[in-house]
């Protein structure tokens, strides 16, 4: 990554205050943090060795606030702590051999799914990280529509993003999509936000960014 740097504390103290926040809340094990200078609203993870490395894009060190990146990285240190860095590594290798019979093409589709269903689970871990739900959903709309600027275009971007699955097409689509609509990822995390589950397990975050 010639375009990136490490996040630390003595380049950029305010990114590493979150990135500590977060570590400290979710506990996910040894992990970097690295910014990428390129044009892409975008965050991802990977490692298959003890120390996971998490990238994220720089534009969205400028059109997110602090909070808004806290469930980002909390998302990403998500993938680490449910062991998706490894998986993803093994399981889209073997979705990507060629086999017989069409075996490879559905165990594509298997991995989309299962893929999918991590991006879930990661979401909750991006909103303990960050403890408010406006901000996780504010996060997502951010990731959909990384040009908003106004609150009038933020909404007008909720509104179009809340019509994608009333549409057939985008049904369909989303078989073939490693990451679900972002409208579901939004309805999602909202009734996670209202589950005894997400209460005593906020709590127990909040006490260790206490300790």
């Amino acid at each position: 990554m010639r375009k990136a740097f490490l996040v630390s504390p003595e380049r950029s103290p305010e990114l590493a205050k979150v990135v500590q926040v977060c570590e400290k809340r979710l506990q996910p094990g040894s992990l970097d943090v690295y910014v990428v200078r390129e044009n892409v609203v975008n965050a991802y993870t990977f490692g298959l060795s003890k120390t996971k490395t998490i990238v994220l894009y720089e534009p969205m060190l400028r059109i997110m606030s602090r909070g808004e990146l806290a469930f980002v990285l909390g998302h990403e240190m998500g993938h680490v702590s449910l062991g998706h860095t490894w998986l993803n590594t093994f399981i889209g290798g073997l979705a990507g051999s060629p086999s017989p019979f069409g075996i490879g093409y559905i165990m594509y589709l298997v991995f989309q799914r299962w893929s999918r269903a991590c991006e879930y689970s990661c979401d909750r871990a991006g909103l303990l990280a960050c403890g408010n739900l406006k901000l996780a959903v504010s996060a997502l709309v951010r990731l959909a529509a990384p040009k908003i600027q106004t609150q009038a275009e933020f909404e007008q971007a909720l509104t179009m993003i809340d019509a994608q699955d009333d549409a057939f097409v985008n049904q369909l689509a989303e078989m073939f999509q490693s990451h679900p609509m972002i409208i579901k990822r939004i309805n999602a995390l909202k009734e996670y936000a209202a589950s005894p589950e997400y209460a005593s397990l906020q709590a127990n975050v909040d006490r260790n960014l206490q300790a």
